[in-house]
């Protein structure tokens, strides 16, 4: 038996555990996503305030070991990527790793690991739509920042309310603007070190003002958080690629080519940055990482080029988690995991579900008015375990769905995931390692507490709606 949306679309009944869960995209949705759009979309929810504005408090946190800490925390999404790359090309979905955890664990895994994911990205949303208010606020000074806040969610909101194709334009636009400025930095950079602009700094930034570990092991786990964190989102191209014109073809294409650019972007200009400018130079944190070193540089007007930068990005990423949530948001209604009224469809959009990730962008922005200190902080605290939260049900879900593909299905398996199921473990691992670092510092044991809470609760949910249905059909 089938129901209907709102919008009059039909949906089949939510499915049982091990059951056949969406594989394909919901049919209301359309397929006006082309692999260019995938590769910039990836791009566009991960090269953010992360990497923009959160990166220096990295940089002051853990000093030259950055570096290396962003590394490891890029190797570990390298192959979270593959996992989900394994999993996304071989059964293709708009709700990616959470239909994928609904069928192999039971509804109890798709609602938990769904909607933390939801919140986190409705979140960042609303983190980056503050961070561009404000930058706008110096700019044009008349309208306040939360202003520009309202400005930015009603033009994204229309813009995401459009035709996927459009989306899809706009945002490869965006992050073609990101990434063309990240590659001219990096090529600055490589001309600093080499003496270009002045007098070449060697390894004095490197080994000066405390060594390459100045903080101990303080700072490393601090810079480790703010490393781990600045990844998230790039999981939202395997969401995007279920729209596309060749789902299976576009997401393993789209994996292979988007993490080494994400390692290479990130990395490479945390190396650059560390070389040129001493680590505990104030305006790293206040200013910014890219600002303080195209100042070092003597480039002209480099706090306006780059708060330029920063301001596409921002808005880039904002575009970009809007459209994740909002499509996460509808699968998990159309397999039954969430309230009806946000499964509408029109023109091949989830028209509801857009608007409900806005609201929620939106309330999260409010909240940081009217209660900073504790609905906004609750929120907040909830993002960073929520990326974490999702990593491990992506290894636990690749461990299972790995093996029943090749019992089953093995010519599905069109991009394997390396050296499985022993780096599947390493990355768990690697998780476990960065719970337990989060749990030696007061700021992380607060957001463990919190999100422990959601899911907890967002689990016991899934899993009375899967006793229900397993009640229902032995009754029937």
């Amino acid at each position: 038996m089938n129901r209907t949306t709102s919008a009059g679309t039909a949906l089949a009944d939510p499915p049982a555990q091990h059951g056949p869960v969406e594989s394909d995209p919901p049919s209301g949705l359309s397929h006006g996503l082309k692999q260019r759009h995938l590769s910039m979309i990836a791009l566009g929810g991960v090269i953010g305030a992360g990497l923009f504005v959160g990166s220096g408090a990295g940089i002051a946190a853990a000093g030259p070991a950055v570096v290396l800490l962003f590394a490891v925390a890029g190797a570990v999404v390298m192959l979270l990527m593959r996992m989900l790359g394994e999993m996304s090309a071989a059964r293709p979905s708009t709700g990616s790793f959470s239909v994928h955890a609904e069928r192999e664990f039971g509804a109890w895994a798709g609602a938990t690991s769904g909607w933390t994911y939801w919140t986190m990205l409705c979140c960042g949303v609303a983190a980056e739509a503050v961070a561009a208010g404000e930058i706008m606020h110096g700019w044009v000074p008349f309208l306040p920042a939360y202003g520009w806040v309202a400005v930015f969610m009603v033009f994204f909101c229309l813009s995401n309310l459009a035709a996927v194709r459009n989306f899809g334009e706009f945002e490869f636009c965006f992050s073609a603007l990101k990434v063309a400025a990240i590659c001219a930095f990096l090529v600055l950079g490589v001309l600093g070190v080499c003496g270009v602009f002045g007098e070449a700094p060697g390894a004095s930034n490197l080994t000066g003002a405390g060594g390459f570990f100045p903080t101990g092991t303080t700072g490393l786990i601090a810079g480790l958080l703010t490393a781990v964190f600045a990844y998230g989102g790039l999981e939202t191209v395997t969401i995007a690629a279920a729209e596309s014109d060749d789902p299976r073809a576009n997401v393993a294409r789209a994996v292979r080519t988007a993490v080494w650019r994400i390692a290479l972007f990130y990395v490479g200009s945390m190396a650059l940055v560390v070389a040129l400018v001493p680590w505990n130079d104030p305006r790293v944190a206040a200013d910014g990482p890219y600002v303080t070193v195209l100042d070092r540089l003597g480039i002209p007007a480099a706090g306006t080029v780059m708060q330029a930068v920063i301001l596409v990005a921002l808005l880039s990423a904002m575009n970009a988690n809007i459209y994740g949530s909002s499509r996460m948001a509808y699968s998990l209604v159309s397999r039954g995991l969430g309230p009806r009224f946000l499964g509408g469809v029109r023109g091949g959009v989830p028209m509801a579900a857009v608007v409900a990730s806005c609201g929620f962008g939106f309330f999260a922005v409010f909240a940081g008015i009217w209660w900073p200190d504790t609905v906004f902080t609750w929120l907040m605290n909830t993002t960073g375990v929520a990326i974490l939260v999702g990593w491990v049900f992506i290894c636990v879900t690749q461990l299972r769905m790995r093996r029943r593909l090749e019992r089953e299905s093995p010519e599905l398996l069109t991009i394997r995931m390396w050296g499985f199921p022993y780096l599947t473990w390493a990355a768990l691992l690697a998780i476990a390692g960065v719970f337990v670092a989060m749990a030696t510092t007061p700021g992380g044991r607060d957001q463990l507490y919190v999100s422990a809470v959601m899911v907890a609760a967002l689990a016991l949910a899934g899993w009375a709606k899967q006793r229900r249905d397993a009640a229902r059909r032995t009754a029937a």
